[in-house]
């Protein structure tokens, strides 16, 4: 079956850097889409980036210029750069898989920014 497992969260000051993992098994890989949604308590979760199968990437306006997403394919695994954290990117961090007629979520990584 499809899993995911997000990792690399943790505490960062503001202005601060992290780099979240997605590991992902049980499905053509190379052939998903890939991205990264994130939620806050109380708030829907909100889309942050994505990757298609064939590179293109799409960004929320709130994270233009300091998020890169990127995959490997060989590794299985995508990738989302943080940069120039702000308290605002506090939030836990899920990645997402779509497939032809699935869509499936990891179990989440905490980020907290705060000094």
């Amino acid at each position: 079956q499809v899993q995911l497992v997000e990792s690399g969260g943790g505490l960062v000051q503001p202005g601060g850097s992290l780099r979240l993992s997605c590991a992902a098994s049980g499905f053509i890989f190379s052939t998903a889409a890939m991205g990264w949604y994130r939620q806050v308590p109380g708030k829907q979760r909100e889309f942050v980036a994505s990757i298609r199968s064939g590179g293109s990437t799409t960004y929320a306006d709130s994270v233009k210029g300091r998020f890169t997403i990127s995959r490997d394919n060989a590794k299985n695994t995508v990738y989302l750069q943080m940069a120039s954290l702000k308290l605002v990117d506090t939030a836990v961090y899920y990645c997402n898989a779509v497939g032809p007629s699935w869509n499936s979520w990891g179990q989440g990584t905490q980020v907290t920014v705060s000094s």
